[in-house]
């Protein structure tokens, strides 16, 4: 006789969910609260620079980089897609102010800065950063920070 569950369909499509497996195996190398706290400044700031490097490159190009990050965010979740489509408009909004000339070094400041902690963060975390085993990680960052923030708003994602 097999063994039945209790769980809806629903239920079990929500469990397997590629954006859940993806942050929990992102979460796997970021528990230590120091090294969460830094992901929480440094990966969004890492966004706005690498945003930032493209947008010096052509403004139209940093554009087309946020909506294909969008098109993946969005295959993975809506509400998160919507968020980080927002989060991207205030980044491109920030870049679009600033003076054209100060967006490369400042971009590769904060670039270099923020790396150097995200670093210090993994060493007290004792795990090496989750993009050495899949660069789709560069791209779940931005979302395990969201999703932390979505889950403490209790938005549902």
């Amino acid at each position: 006789m097999s063994k039945s569950t209790n769980h809806t369909g629903a239920e079990q499509r929500a469990a397997s969910r590629t954006v859940d497996q993806l942050l929990e195996k992102y979460a796997e190398s970021h528990r230590n609260p120091t090294n969460e706290y830094i992901h929480f400044v440094c990966v969004p700031a890492i966004m706005w620079t690498v945003l930032g490097l493209i947008w010096a490159l052509h403004p139209v190009l940093a554009i087309g980089a946020a909506l294909l990050a969008l098109i993946y965010y969005v295959s993975l979740s809506v509400p998160l897609a919507i968020g980080m489509s927002l989060m991207a408009a205030l980044m491109l909004g920030l870049l679009y102010v600033l003076p054209a000339t100060w967006v490369l070094p400042l971009s590769i400041g904060v670039f270099v800065v923020a790396w150097i902690f995200q670093f210090i963060g993994h060493k007290i975390e004792g795990k090496k950063p989750s993009f050495f085993d899949d660069l789709r990680f560069l791209l779940i960052g931005p979302l395990f920070v969201l999703g932390f923030l979505y889950r403490r708003l209790k938005i549902s994602y």
